[in-house]
């Protein structure tokens, strides 16, 4: 199946509204040191697009309930071959010829190449911003656009009245949680909502980020909470008392991810933003 329901872990702390996962390509390039799929995923670093894509989705679509798709969740749909393959921009126009509501979740700024598509439909678009520096991103996502380049695109969609939403996510103490109010000042004139989770790394997860930032998480306490490995809950709290309260100055809605505080002031995935989405036009 190309269209699963989300949250196959059925998380205990996940708070998103039902909703569809739908991933065009098996893998992701960007390679972040972060991500979670290299659990599950083989080959999880070079993206394939998936056999019979747009036939098999027509066909599925016609089963679907009534609920948003999120694409994608464990592949961006702007992975780096998409420059050529234009398979999620296919995808798009079967959503819209079929009136499927989209939030769209990435870490590209390719994703506004299809603006003229997604100003068209009911969608919303989700950015990744761990970091200001583009230096720190080559870092802990080798293979993603540049965050420059990634606010350009914010800036983009915002100018198309396009609904955007950004996700910052994950935060690494002593890597970018000193940046936590500069980004929210940075992104709060493009975007109306703010997700941000602390970093929860699997094993083979947790052991590149020790590889990669030897002098930063060798001392980090992490604790196993299901498959992943938690900060403590202070640590976490404090840190996610922060976004909120830089949120809440810049008149930004705000939630957590996985994170179990109530501190959301809005669906956790930004989802809420697909229902404004035309009424903005």
């Amino acid at each position: 199946m190309l269209i699963n329901e989300f949250d196959p872990w059925k998380s205990p702390m996940c708070t998103c509204p039902p909703k569809y996962s739908f991933s065009p390509y098996t893998g992701c390039s960007h390679a972040c040191i972060y991500c979670y799929i290299t659990s599950y995923i083989p080959d999880p670093f070079h993206a394939r697009l998936k056999k019979n894509l747009t036939e098999r989705l027509e066909k599925e679509l016609r089963s679907r309930k009534n609920r948003y798709i999120s694409m994608s969740n464990s592949s961006d749909p702007y992975t780096p071959e998409e420059k050529e393959n234009k398979a999620t921009r296919k995808c798009l126009e079967i959503f819209r010829d079929n009136g499927v509501k989209v939030l769209i979740v990435t870490k590209s700024d390719l994703v506004a190449r299809d603006a003229d598509i997604i100003s068209g439909m009911d969608a919303s678009v989700s950015m990744t911003i761990t970091t200001l520096r583009d230096d720190v991103a080559r870092i802990i996502e080798p293979r993603a656009p540049p965050p420059s380049k990634r606010i350009e695109a914010l800036k983009k969609l915002n100018n198309r009245g396009i609904q955007c939403s950004v996700r910052l996510d994950p935060i690494i103490p002593g890597v970018n949680d000193g940046e936590i109010e500069s980004i929210v000042s940075k992104v709060s004139g493009y975007c109306k909502h703010i997700v941000s989770s602390t970093v929860k790394p699997r094993a083979d997860s947790l052991k590149r980020l020790r590889n990669a930032l030897p002098g930063v998480t060798e001392n980090t306490k992490f604790t196993r909470v299901g498959n992943s490995y938690y900060l403590p809950s202070d640590v976490r709290y404090k840190l996610m008392r922060r976004v909120r309260n830089a949120c809440d100055s810049r008149g930004l809605t705000f939630a957590v991810c996985r994170e179990g505080f109530d501190l959301n002031t809005a669906t956790c995935d930004g989802s809420h933003l697909i229902s404004r989405a035309k009424k903005s036009e």
